[in-house]
């Protein structure tokens, strides 16, 4: 086990102690498309709804 642990820290030696990060050339572009659908469900009371269809230029 002991030596095991020492070839890996030989390994993690042998590498480069520098990591480099860097931002990407272009910008990063996110492509959503979204559907959104509504419905409206509505009641008109009986009273309402008579004086509509007899006025119905009202709206």
């Amino acid at each position: 086990m002991m030596t095991r642990t020492i070839a890996i820290i030989g390994l993690l030696a042998a590498l480069p102690g520098c990591i480099n990060v860097s931002a990407p050339d272009k910008p990063i572009e996110i492509n959503l498309n979204i559907n959104v659908t509504q419905e409206v469900v509505y009641r008109l009371d009986g009273e309402a709804k008579s004086l509509i269809q007899q006025n119905p230029g009202i709206f």
